[in-house]
Formats: C-alpha cells, sequence, structure tokens
C-alpha cells in the first residue's frame, strides 16, 4: 500500500509541472471538501479545472481516463458542482492526467473534459 502512495504522490509531481508548463495555474493539491478529494485544482485560461491524476505503473488497465469508472465520475460531477459556488462565473470542467511509470521518461497523457455531465 506504502508504495502505491509514493507512486500516486510521484505521478500528481509530475502531472503538476506538466500542467504548470502548459500555461495551468495549479491553485490547490490535494483538496479536500465535504465531498470528496480533488487531486489537483487549476485555472486554465477562464476555466477552473479538477485535474484527476491516474498513476500507473504497468500497461494493463488501458488508459487513465478508463480508470476513472462510474462512481468516481459520479464524485467528480459532485465536486464540480459544489465548487460552482466558489467559481460562479468559471466554466468547471474536468480532466484526467494519465502518468504512466513504467517508461524513462514517463509517460503523461492529458485527457481534456474526460468526464462530463451525460
Amino acid at each position: 500500500m506504502q508504495d502505491k502512495k509514493i507512486s500516486g504522490n510521484l505521478g500528481e509531481d509530475l502531472a503538476a509541472r506538466y500542467l504548470r508548463k502548459n500555461g495551468f495555474k495549479i491553485l490547490k493539491r490535494n483538496f479536500q471538501n465535504k465531498i470528496g478529494e480533488i487531486d489537483i485544482l487549476a485555472r486554465n485560461k477562464s476555466d477552473i479545472v479538477i485535474v484527476e491524476v491516474k498513476t500507473k505503473s504497468g500497461s494493463d488497465f488501458g488508459e487513465g481516463y478508463e480508470m476513472v469508472n462510474y462512481f468516481k465520475r459520479k464524485k467528480l460531477l459532485q465536486l464540480a458542482k459544489s465548487l460552482q459556488i466558489n467559481y460562479p462565473k468559471a466554466t468547471i470542467r474536468i480532466d484526467v492526467v494519465s502518468v504512466g511509470l513504467n517508461q524513462d521518461p514517463p509517460e503523461i497523457k492529458h485527457f481534456k473534459s474526460a468526464v462530463e455531465d451525460d
């Protein structure tokens, strides 16, 4: 379990660095409210972006966004709705950043608007 936490933290660090390099401003990391936790809360131009980071050390289970199951999607959508109070004029979107640690350098894939309300 400790290994998973270490690789998760490394994945979030790499994702935050990638996002900053691509023009995102990191607002908060591991932001918690009564609904749940947001890995990275960022601003991209005028959008507020909830970033779900999926760190993988193997190639099984597909892409990062595919690892966000039904229940996680619902939780992320609830988090987005709760944030609307703090950012009433902003568009809030949910991105997934997949970090593959089984390569050197680690592979980072960014899926914009990966979770949307049906």
